[in-house]
């Protein structure tokens, strides 16, 4: 299959600190000669989140440095009037992208976009269908945090992989990229509103027969509570209850 495009789907959520260096960094990112369509949906953010992304989308929309590797760039802006979580987010851009590939990317740049390279090979080069960037199978750098929050990872992948009967080793990571008619199709079935689109989808895509999934391994760089990470110990136990859930009383 031959890709010309890919989406970038960027939730976000009170992040006026981060959100300027995050839409620079995406627009100038390698994408490996892909048009670039980047989807950003404000979760109904109260500070100046909203402001700073129009401010920026002008330049974004202009930028034509580097297309070779960096792609010609086209930008979207969705408003929800109401925080309503990450999940909810991620539903409504990706219904609205256009692309035969489809990244999520976290806003908080805690997940590099100098990444994508390594995330698009495998549908560039094995056509693949989903491909999930793995904080624990990489060599490159990673910010040392939570030993708590790397546990609970752990056994939450574990216990996904035992519902799914999928080996993989980071369910939870941020970085989730799929063929874009794929995702299009599942997006309006899920249903979860916050950080439970991760169990949800995976479960969700573990039922697509034939599917060819892919892991990588990618860098990481972590936030602490002070610099805004949002996701808390109630989103782990929310996680198990989903897995079982998505895997075996939805169909």
């Amino acid at each position: 299959m031959k890709h010309s495009k890919v989406s970038i789907v960027i939730p976000v959520y009170n992040e006026e600190k981060y959100i300027g260096k995050t839409l620079d960094v995406v627009a100038a990112s390698d994408t490996c000669g892909l048009e670039k369509e980047i989807v950003i949906i404000d979760d109904g953010s109260s500070d100046n989140t909203v402001e700073n992304i129009k401010a920026q989308m002008p330049n974004l929309a202009c930028r034509q440095a580097g297309v070779k590797k960096s792609g010609k760039v086209k930008i979207k802006l969705i408003q929800k009037k109401i925080n309503e979580g990450k999940g909810a987010a991620l539903k409504d851009g990706i219904a609205s992208t256009t692309g035969d590939i489809v990244i999520i990317q976290d806003a908080d740049l805690e997940y590099s976009p100098e990444d994508y390279p390594l995330l698009l090979e495998p549908f560039l080069k094995n056509s693949a269908d989903v491909v999930y960037g793995s904080r624990f199978i990489s060599d490159r750098p990673h910010r040392v945090l939570y030993f708590w929050h790397y546990l609970a990872n752990n056994m939450i992948t574990l216990f996904s992989n035992m519902m799914t009967n999928l080996n993989l080793t980071d369910m939870e990571t941020g970085y989730k990229v799929f063929r874009g008619d794929l995702i299009r199709e599942i997006a309006p079935q899920l249903e979860t509103k916050r950080f439970g689109f991760e169990p949800e989808i995976t479960a969700r895509i573990a039922k697509v027969k034939s599917l060819k999934l892919f892991e990588v391994g990618i860098s990481y760089w972590g936030r602490t509570y002070e610099e805004g990470k949002k996701i808390g110990w109630r989103d782990g136990i929310s996680a198990l209850w989903e897995i079982i859930n998505y895997n075996l009383l939805k169909k």
